[in-house]
């Protein structure tokens, strides 16, 4: 089929006129003698079997029938423009191949839709990934197995508001920024803060945070519940609206971060706080990146309740100069951006604690805000960081922007030796931390020709990330660009059991497969299906680390795994 194959001329082709779906024979149900259950309790990648799934064009335009009859043909494309924007983005550290697209996107309008879609997918095998405002930067929605896409746009509702028990319930497409903008005219707030244009569901998915993170915690804290449709069609409610319950397994905090490849996410109980009465805003630069290190450490040595501390070094500070997006020039220097919310007093004693502190690690400059007016013009470097930098990109070049987390002690070093690593490397790039949890971007910038360079360097950041006891990911997630890395982080057979829990879920992987962990044993240099670097070359640097340098498990056991289960190298 071509492009807008049905709309071509205004007609349809013979096998997409008929809209009622085949009836399930019992054949669909036959039941088979029940056999012992599997002993292990985890599942190796080696033991993993080939995947089955129907990609069959004749199958997926018999689906096609299928979905108009449950959501309306206006709610099915195949139209190209829809394929290539549910493939990928041009933010992802991800470059698909010209494959790997859905044969067509779906919008449901309701869990009901959802459900109804997932049974016909299980039926036929048709894998599936779910689609909440694209903003994901590690491959999250790159459909590596074809199939079709869940796009939940029409699902943007805010159903309910529990203004006396502050928990609101929203549907997926629910923007946090729009959430804000009403949940503000009943002065309270929803804390996690990711980039722009983010949705409820894709911020469960990764399990993102922001700058508000250091104050408020992660997107983890903020879910009470969540409603999920599962890979059969199954619809569950992990919980019920109480702020605490110790009643079974904690199933929701399952599903945050899973990126769509347990269940499909259709609505979402969400804790709520009171919107700051005062707040306001710092600015303070340092000669170096460690100096202004020193500053956080002291901050949070003392307890002060700041709501947020960002870090962006000498080169970040210079773009947003040269970009001319704010209203005023700024020190080119590693430069702290303090957030401070509470009462007026309180906030009066957090600006003059901080001030001091700030002069003791040897600040050269230290403001804050009086206004709003002004609040909005200090906090506007930090919101105008990554287009800052877009703006001297040179024509050709993308954007990287990749993340990791160490334990805040081992930030300075990790961002210290990344500088210098962009510095020999030839490329540019800048750095933007949630310096408070330890957590740093990088934002890179390089061509087509610079391509294995930055892949390179990335994997050195990550590499050094793991070995001072951090994470490969602190907000971004995992998607197909890190997944790999997860064995040297958790250890084999913590992966091996997300394998377990992502088969008794979904035993045909229709959801979001290849994402956060293999589900089956590559083809040693023919299969390179996720990291951005070619099979052998990833592997082979993945498996070169230094195992002894990972501490994930303390009695090291997981440190070491007998075999390789990569196959041959």
């Amino acid at each position: 089929m071509g492009d807008n194959f049905w709309y071509a001329n205004f007609s349809l082709p013979a096998w997409a006129t008929s809209y009622s779906r085949p009836k399930l024979t019992a054949s669909h149900f036959r039941l088979k003698s029940p056999r012992d259950p599997d002993p292990a309790s985890t599942l190796p990648l080696a033991l993993t079997r080939e995947l089955k799934h129907n990609n069959d064009k004749a199958n997926l335009e018999a689906a096609w029938s299928d979905f108009a009859a449950i959501v309306g043909k206006d709610n099915v494309s195949t139209v190209e423009d829809d394929l290539h924007s549910h493939a990928n983005s041009d933010w992802s550290s991800y470059r698909n191949e010209e494959s790997q697209k859905p044969f067509m996107v779906v919008y449901p309008g309701s869990t009901e839709d959802v459900s109804e879609i997932m049974k016909v997918c299980h039926a036929r095998r048709i894998p599936v990934v779910g689609y909440s405002g694209g903003t994901s930067l590690e491959g999250h929605f790159t459909p590596t197995r074809g199939g079709i896409c869940v796009d939940f746009r029409r699902m943007d509702k805010i159903i309910r508001l529990h203004k006396d028990d502050m928990d609101v319930v929203v549907q997926p497409a629910v923007g946090w920024e729009y959430l804000n903008e009403e949940l503000s005219k009943d002065n309270l707030f929803f804390p996690p803060d990711p980039g722009p244009g983010a949705q409820i569901g894709g911020m469960i998915g990764t399990g993102c945070s922001g700058t508000n993170a250091y104050r408020y915690g992660t997107m983890r804290e903020w879910v009470l519940s969540v409603t999920v449709v599962l890979a059969d069609g199954t619809i569950i409610k992990t919980r019920q609206r109480p702020r605490k319950s110790s009643a079974g397994y904690d199933l929701t905090k399952l599903f945050i971060g899973s990126e769509g490849t347990l269940g499909l996410v259709t609505e979402a109980t969400l804790k709520l706080t009171t919107k700051p009465t005062n707040t306001s805003v710092a600015v303070c630069s340092f000669n170096t990146i460690r100096q202004a290190a020193d500053c956080v450490s002291k901050v949070v040595g003392q307890g002060i309740p700041v709501a947020a501390v960002e870090i962006l070094d000498d080169e970040q500070m210079k773009c947003i100069n040269i970009a001319g997006m704010t209203s005023r020039t700024w020190k080119e220097a590693p430069t702290l951006f303090f957030k401070f919310s509470g009462t007026e007093r309180g906030v009066k004693e957090q600006i003059s604690i901080v001030k001091d502190l700030a002069k003791q690690s040897g600040s050269v400059g230290f403001e804050f805000a009086k206004s709003q007016e002004e609040q909005a013009e200090l906090w506007s470097a930090r919101k105008e960081a990554l287009w800052s930098t877009l703006a001297v990109a040179n024509p050709g070049d993308k954007v990287w922007t990749g993340d990791v987390a160490v334990p805040m002690s081992r930030l300075p070093q990790l961002i210290e030796e990344t500088k210098d690593d962009m510095k020999k490397s030839g490329m540019y790039g800048t750095i933007v931390g949630h310096v408070g949890d330890g957590n740093f971007h990088i934002i890179l910038l390089s061509n087509e020709k610079q391509r294995h360079d930055a892949e390179e360097l990335v994997h050195r950041m990550v590499k050094r990330a793991v070995e001072l006891e951090g994470t490969v990911t602190g907000e971004h997630g995992v998607g197909l660009v890190k997944r790999d890395y997860l064995p040297h982080e958790l250890g084999e057979t913590t992966v091996d059991l997300m394998r377990k829990i992502k088969q008794a879920l979904d035993p045909y992987y229709l959801l979001n497969c290849d994402k956060v962990i293999r589900v089956q044993r590559p083809k040693p240099g023919f299969d390179t299906p996720s990291p951005t670097l070619s099979y052998t070359d990833a592997m082979t640097r993945i498996m070169s680390m230094d195992p002894s340098t990972v501490t994930a498990d303390p009695e090291g056991k997981a440190k070491t795994p007998p075999n390789n289960p990569y196959g041959k190298l």
